[in-house]
């Protein structure tokens, strides 16, 4: 078996659907250059000690996954055999804990669950085998990660060297409403474009990711702050000095300096309380200003800079006529109150977005969960130009 900390190998970096543009711009400013990118990921040739440095810097990311093996079978007999020729005993710890995940469309599998088991069957038998010690098993995902990813007769396993997923940033211990993922949105700022010194506004805030975001942005500061534990960590080889000198050049970019207006505010104070806590917990609440009002009512400084709104999408009977007013009443707001700014709306509900009245100069695609989203840009001049 290579040593796969220091040996180049095929990594998977994954991400939810429509985050792979946003996930791809932030690998390459790392300064890796992408094999390919598809709706739900990115690959790339890097060594083991690289998806530390991934797992530690990126926003949109899900799974950092670095491939061992890849072969064809027909079944999950062709499976186990193959998996057994695996040196698992130089990954994974005689006397540690690993948990296996999966995405399997095979015909003779019915269920993920059975190519699970036979994935940890034969990595156990080997290690067995080889050790006269079995490794223990189960589904907590704090320790070391094996992942099958097994089309048709096509299957490759991977060490996923991050095991929780990057895509919560370990700071909203409160969800609040309807929350947005952490990941997703970093993607949606991404996409504004936004300079980090410029204001960002964010009425109707919810829980605050997204002005938990923009301040992190801001900082500079990288998710990889915020987590002690990854699956890197439980494998053989991995040396806690590669991770501790990354943290430490994460600390040291980290910018607390020239941090421009961050505004985040909702009607709710009850939301407006699970903002601080969220804000606390990432340690951005002093850089953030947390107004309780109607959003028609929130601070927009002078200087020009980024309106965001992630207003209700009316999903449940009997919100649409209220939401309607709601939508019309955020495109006046934009119209009258934030000349000069770009503004965003991310909204679900394409019949509640042209209550906006204002004509979107983009429209860019994402999810919400499985819900189809956009978000909307307008360009809200100066002056006498029509918007």
């Amino acid at each position: 078996m290579k040593e796969v900390f220091n040996t180049p190998g095929k990594i998977i970096v994954t991400c939810n659907r429509r985050l792979s543009p946003y996930l791809e711009e932030e690998i390459r400013e790392l300064g890796f250059t992408p094999k390919r990118v598809f709706n739900t990921g990115v690959e790339l040739q890097a060594t083991a000690n690289d998806c530390i440095r991934l797992n530690l810097h990126l926003r949109t990311a899900s799974q950092v996954l670095y491939e061992i093996a890849s072969f064809r079978a027909k079944d999950a007999h062709e499976l186990y055999n193959a998996l057994s020729k695996i040196a698992w005993e130089e990954l994974i710890p005689f006397d540690g804990y690993f948990s296996v995940t999966s995405n399997v469309h095979n015909e003779t599998i019915t269920t993920p669950l059975f190519a699970n088991v036979k994935v940890k069957d034969a990595i156990v038998d080997r290690i067995k085998d080889k050790k006269g010690v079995r490794p223990n098993s189960g589904p907590d995902l704090s320790k070391a990660v094996i992942h099958l990813h097994w089309i048709d007769e096509k299957a490759e396993i991977f060490l996923d060297t991050s095991g929780e997923t990057l895509a919560k940033h370990g700071y909203r211990k409160i969800p609040g409403k309807a929350p947005m993922l952490e990941a997703l949105a970093s993607a949606t700022i991404l996409a504004t474009k936004w300079d980090g010194r410029s204001p960002f506004v964010n009425p109707m805030c919810g829980s605050g990711t997204l002005a938990i975001e923009a301040a992190l942005m801001a900082q500079k500061r990288m998710p990889g702050l915020q987590r002690m534990n990854y699956s890197f960590m439980h494998f053989v080889g991995y040396d806690d000095e590669v991770f501790f000198e990354q943290r430490r050049q994460l600390k040291d970019i980290t910018d607390k300096a020239n941090i421009p207006p961050i505004i985040a505010s909702d009607i709710s104070a009850e939301a407006v309380d699970i903002s601080k806590a969220n804000a606390r917990t990432a340690g951005v609440e002093h850089l953030i200003q947390f107004e309780v009002c109607d959003f028609a009512e929130t601070t927009v400084p002078q200087d020009a800079g980024i309106i965001m709104f992630n207003p209700e999408y009316g999903e449940r009977l009997g919100q649409h006529s209220r939401l309607e007013a709601t939508y019309s009443r955020i495109g006046d707001f934009m119209k009258q109150h934030c000349k000069g700014y770009r503004g965003y709306v991310f909204t679900g509900n394409p019949d509640l977005a042209k209550r906006i009245g204002l004509k979107a100069s983009r429209r860019f695609e994402f999810f919400n969960g499985k819900l189809d989203c956009r978000l909307l840009q307008y360009e809200l001049y100066e002056g006498t130009k029509e918007v």
